[in-house]
């Protein structure tokens, strides 16, 4: 026998390779000198919560929409909407906030910021897609707030009073202008990333200066009227009379409802969802200091505190802004004059500076955060290198005008933000008890709910681009996770789909099991897969959706050895089973002897009502085996040493010369036998004992077309069965339980991929010489129970008159008997299925029995002796 030329056991004690890493070392972004510069005095974490977090929030938060948009939003949406979309906009972000926070206090933080966080937290599919959406945002985020600098550039530069043009307007001017900006912040940010958040305090004291001044001014400012232009259709001007009040109750009331009209830079009538747009922009800086966690003493600490206050801030100025414009300024100059701040304040250049501060101090930040975020990406080799972010930029400046691409902005940042939730969900709802988070203030209620209103608001906006952006963010995560790409994070998948196993498996009651939902529950067992892969490959197609374990046992005692040799062999296992393709487990065991490993195994394998009922072994042969590995084009270019690097690095560390090298060679002629015939038929008398099914599979390397890609139908191949027991002549039962079985397994094999249109054919054993037509009987008898059992298969009467008139005491010419009548039937069939008879009660009688299945199988071609313990088929509905 051959224990490696169909798989069986165990080859003994195995020589183990080395399981090298094909991995690089983990890099994040902060580890790369190009991510974020050190400070002068060397200590890259030196912000505390105000500085780090606080000021670049506000920063972020307040950008063009304080001082170029509130007039816009209470202007077309009335007070009360606008206050409306104020408070939706917050609790969306809000409870985005709670999610974050939650994710940033689960750890240590490092540099990375929101990408970071999420990546490690979930692994690299969600991590990647979701850090890829704030990339796009961000790029979106920082064309909008250039188009908003230039726009105010232009209000106060574009042409005097009277009619002297100082900077030239136009589509493609505001194209040039915004330009222009852009490059000057890619210099700042490349020149001296550090110099904006040095900075970055000074520019909150001066919008803050600048914003006090708008609230003193509308205490101090006496009422004014103003005439508007602007340029109408052709070459018409048009012409709007509209006033500063001052605090009016008649104004309020004026302004209190909504009034939606066309909008003079897009020519377009506003609506509820155009205006949120904008005004959602106002709220998508809340990672602006989760941005900054490289730079953070206490990262977990500041972040949540930090990013809480600035929302609360931001919060109160804006409701304020809203009621105070609301009571001192007409709808028409709300909604025709965007920089009307600047013409009611004390002194218009305090506002002036603002407006420039804010929204360059956006786009710095928005630019700056994109560039860490798309480098982050690429030292995690989760999208190849970092490309251009500038150019992006370019093409979003395209647009010429701010309203234009809110829209686009605000979706990105919905998706964003809902994915930021459902991250926290997965995690809340895998239920890891390495996931707790000191921020508290959290629960799935609020993930599902942020979740919830980010995708109803997207679709509120703009259904078109919300879908566009749901089915890229699937595209990347399916390309992600296709690209299997290697990561010490930790999956969410896994701790999700852990989660749902093991309740389903509880729900999995065995008491419930019914013979019409049978199916095989296979454990193979293996002993060198280098000899055993076309059966291995063979048996995946016998499964049919039902569990399929591969067992190998290593001979050993534990008490002898200083660790578990068996605890370094699996990733070599698992590599193998996804180099081969097929959908099976791996259990290995260490056992002093193969029979009483096979014994664990079959005791303990599976879980629940997802236990093997089915054992099948190699054949015990004299065979000398083929080794696969020198034949699969696959396993002989890791010989070589010349796979690519992608292949080197494949599942978890284990490349393919590892792979090569930890399996020992096949076995030769002089080779000992680890298992002796004696514990071989022990094996198939304890899995009969244990109400287990058996099967042993003879000759499979000579199986063609069942490697992994190959795209054989079986319509060029025959399946025979041999249902009547040949080593027992004067049995005519065709129907007993290992007869049904035996075509319950066929049928099986034929309703497979590979097998579906392949001829299966059932040969009956007749005696003629009787003169007797009962077998003509037998045969319809036969065909009725196939058709109850709905098996599609030719019957074929096989007269065996000759063999059994040898039949006495199992003779050696009844064996060749019996086996020259299967090769005159069966020599051209792709595989046959024969009745394995129950083995003998004495040892001493198992090389016998050895013996005669070899001699009847001898010379067949892949060959499966069944014997079925377990009523599997069910003829009522």
């Amino acid at each position: 026998m051959s224990n490696e030329h169909t798989p069986l056991l165990t080859s003994g004690v195995c020589g183990l390779a080395t399981a090298t890493c094909g991995m690089a070392p983990e890099t994040s972004p902060e580890s790369s000198p190009q991510s974020s510069p050190a400070p002068p005095n060397g200590d890259p974490r030196r912000l505390n919560t105000f500085f780090g977090v606080m000021v670049p929030t506000i920063l972020s938060m307040f950008s063009i929409v304080l001082f170029l948009r509130t007039g816009f939003v209470v202007g077309h949406a009335g007070l009360l909407q606008g206050l409306l979309m104020v408070v939706v906009a917050y609790i969306i972000i809000s409870l985005t906030i709670l999610s974050i926070c939650a994710i940033s206090t689960n750890g240590a933080v490092k540099g990375g910021g929101a990408y970071y966080m999420i990546s490690r937290s979930l692994g690299p599919e969600f991590g990647g897609s979701i850090g890829l959406m704030f990339f796009l945002a961000k790029v979106c985020a920082c064309g909008e707030y250039v188009l908003g600098l230039v726009e105010a550039i232009l209000d106060v530069f574009g042409s005097d009073p009277e009619g002297v043009r100082v900077l030239p307007q136009g589509y493609w001017y505001t194209v040039l202008y915004s330009s222009v900006i852009l490059l000057l912040c890619l210099i700042v940010c490349l020149v001296g990333a550090h110099i904006y958040s040095r900075t970055a305090f000074v520019i909150l004291i001066v919008v803050t200066v600048s914003l006090l001044s708008v609230f003193i001014s509308s205490v101090a400012v006496i009422p004014k009227s103003f005439n508007i232009t602007h340029p109408g259709p052709g070459n018409m001007t048009q012409h709007f009379n509209a006033s500063y009040t001052g605090y009016s109750a008649k104004t309020l009331r004026d302004n209190i409802y909504s009034g939606y009209s066309l909008d003079y830079s897009t020519n377009s009538i506003m609506s509820f969802a155009t205006v949120f747009a904008v005004m959602f922009t106002s709220c998508t800086g809340i990672m602006a200091g989760a941005n900054m966690s490289g730079e953070l003493k206490t990262p977990s600490v500041s972040i949540p505190r930090g990013t809480i206050v600035a929302v609360l801030y931001t919060f109160t100025v804006y409701v304020l802004l809203f009621m105070m414009v609301a009571a001192t300024c007409d709808r028409t100059l709300l909604i025709q004059d965007y920089g009307f701040l600047q013409k009611i304040n004390l002194w218009p250049p305090f506002v002036t500076i603002g407006i420039y501060c804010a929204s360059l101090s956006a786009a710095m930040c928005a630019m700056i955060g994109a560039s860490r975020i798309l480098h982050a990406l690429a030292v995690d080799h989760l999208f190849g290198n970092n490309p251009h972010t500038y150019f992006l930029q370019q093409s979003v400046v395209f647009a010429g005008q701010l309203n234009a691409i809110a829209s686009l902005v605000t979706v990105f940042y919905l998706l964003a933000f809902a994915a930021v939730d459902l991250a926290c969900l997965a995690l809340e709802w895998a239920s890891a008890p390495n996931f707790r988070p000191t921020f508290q203030y959290f629960s799935w209620h609020t993930c599902l709910l942020g979740i919830l209103s980010c995708l109803v608001m997207m679709f509120v906006i703009n259904p078109v681009y919300s879908s566009g952006s749901i089915v890229l963010l699937l595209i990347l995560l399916l390309f992600l996770h296709y690209r299997s790409p290697t990561s010490s994070w930790g999956y969410i998948s896994q701790a999700l789909i852990f989660h749902q196993v093991r309740k389903y498996l509880l729900m999995l009651d065995v008491r419930k099991d019914h013979v019409k939902f049978w199916r095989p529950q296979v454990l193979l067992m293996v002993a060198n897969p280098r000899s055993s892969c076309q059966l291995i490959l063979f048996v995946n197609q016998l499964k049919k959706g039902g569990l399929y374990v591969l067992g190998h046992v290593q001979l050993g005692d534990l008490d002898s050895l200083p660790s578990d040799p068996v605890q370094q062999q699996y990733n070599f296992w698992l590599s193998l089973v996804d180099k081969l393709g097929v959908k099976a487990f791996v259990d290995l065991t260490l056992s002093p002897s193969v029979r009483q490993g096979t014994q664990h195994l079959l005791r303990i394998t599976g879980l629940g009502g997802m236990k093997p009922n089915t054992l099948i072994l190699g054949f015990y042969d004299s065979c000398i085996p083929e080794d696969f590995f020198l034949q699969d084009s696959a396993f002989c270019s890791a010989s070589t040493g010349q796979g690519t690097e992608e292949e080197e690095e494949y599942n978890f560390g284990v490349d393919l010369p590892s792979l090569q090298a930890h399996f020992p060679p096949v076995r030769h002629v002089e080779s000992p036998r680890w298992l002796s015939s004696e514990e071989y038929v022990g094996i198939i008398s304890d899995a009969l004992k244990m109400n287990k099914n058996v099967c042993l599979g003879r000759y499979f390397f000579q199986l063609e077309g069942e490697e992994k890609d190959s795209k054989v139908d079986g319509s060029n191949r025959t399946i025979d069965v041999w249902p009547l027991n040949l080593l027992q002549p004067d049995s005519c039962d065709y129907e007993d339980v290992c007869s049904l079985f035996l075509l319950q397994m066929a049928c099986v094999l034929n309703m497979s991929s590979r097998w579906r249109h392949a001829r299966m054919r059932i040969f009956l054993n007749v005696e003629t010489k009787s003169g007797s037509q009962g077998w003509v009987v037998n045969e319809e008898t036969f065909r009725e129970l196939l058709k109850k059992l709905r098996i599609r298969a030719s019957i074929k009467i096989v007269p065996w008159d000759s063999v059994v008139q040898h039949a006495q005491s199992l003779s050696e010419d009844f064996l060749t008997a019996v086996n020259s009548m299967l090769i005159e039937h069966s020599l051209q069939a792709a595989v046959r299925f024969l009745y394995l008879p129950r083995p003998p009660a004495h040892p001493s009688q198992s090389q016998q029995y050895i013996s005669q299945l070899e001699a009847v199988t001898n010379r067949l071609g892949p060959t499966l002796l069944i014997h079925g313990v377990t009523p599997v088929t069910y003829t009522d509905l």
